[in-house]
C-alpha cells in the first residue's frame, strides 16, 4: 500500500514536471516561477523514487524496485535526476530560447 502510494506520488511529480516545462512559454515569455518549479517537481520525484529504493529494494514486494539492490544503483538515480534536470536546462537555454527570442522581436 505505501510502495504503491508513493509510486503513483513520484508519477505525479513527473507528470508535473512535464506540464509545468512545457507551459513555462507563452505570449507572456518564459514564466520563471514555473520553469523552476518544473525543475523542482522533477527533484522531488527523483527523492521520492530514491526513498521508494531505500524502504523497498530487496524486501520482494516490487520485482523493478528489487533491481536496486545495492547502494551505488540507488544513489544513481539521484544522479540520472540531476543529468535529466541538467539535459533540460540546456534545451531550454540552447535549443528553444533562442527560437522563442527569435521569433519574439
Amino acid at each position: 500500500m505505501v510502495l504503491t502510494s508513493l509510486s503513483i506520488l513520484a508519477l505525479a511529480f513527473f507528470v508535473a514536471h512535464v506540464v509545468l516545462l512545457f507551459t513555462s512559454f507563452g505570449k507572456g515569455g518564459m514564466q520563471k516561477t514555473k520553469y523552476f518549479w518544473s525543475h523542482a517537481t522533477l527533484w522531488i520525484c527523483g527523492i521520492i523514487a530514491f526513498a521508494i529504493t531505500w524502504f523497498f529494494a530487496g524486501k520482494g514486494e516490487s520485482s523493478t524496485v528489487d533491481l536496486f539492490d545495492s547502494t551505488t544503483k540507488k544513489v544513481a538515480i539521484l544522479i540520472l535526476v540531476a543529468v535529466l534536470s541538467l539535459v533540460a536546462h540546456s534545451i531550454v537555454k540552447l535549443l528553444v530560447m533562442p527560437r522563442y527570442t527569435t521569433t519574439k522581436k
